[in-house]
């Protein structure tokens, strides 16, 4: 660039950006289903949702929420992390090491993801930034 900005300055603030609003939109898609079983599933959540599944549904839906948005991004992914890893080592590390094997790849991934979020904040396109420029 020629004001001696790279392009990967320039790029990688609203790159972290997409990859936020990707990650809350397909988190929230976990919450709503367990929620109001949207989008459907083939094997739909029972009535009455026991209380842990109901906390995460909760979670998952507003927390991807306000990180699709990036509100409150940094709090929000950390509790967002602890609650995959939680995930992770209640429901899919009993059954394997590996998280192919457990079926357990997501909560891993989604769980490093949103304490990368935690650390590095929401991008430039994003409510948290917009509140800081006021």
């Amino acid at each position: 660039m020629n004001d001696g900005v790279s392009i990967y300055d320039l790029w990688s603030p609203r790159l972290l950006s997409i990859m936020r609003m990707v990650t809350g939109f397909l988190f929230m898609e976990h919450g709503t289903q367990k929620l109001l079983g949207l989008p459907p599933s083939a094997q739909p959540m029972p009535p009455h949702l026991p209380p842990l599944l109901m906390v995460a549904g909760i979670l998952e839906a507003f927390g991807g929420l306000l990180i699709l948005g990036g509100l409150l991004t940094r709090p929000v992914a950390f509790i967002l992390a602890g609650e995959m890893a939680v995930a992770y080592f209640m429901v899919h590390a009993r059954h394997s090491f590996w998280p192919l094997v457990n079926r357990g790849e997501s909560a891993a991934l989604y769980c490093f993801i949103f304490l990368f979020l935690a650390a590095a904040g929401g991008g430039a396109w994003s409510i948290d930034r917009l509140w800081r420029r006021v």
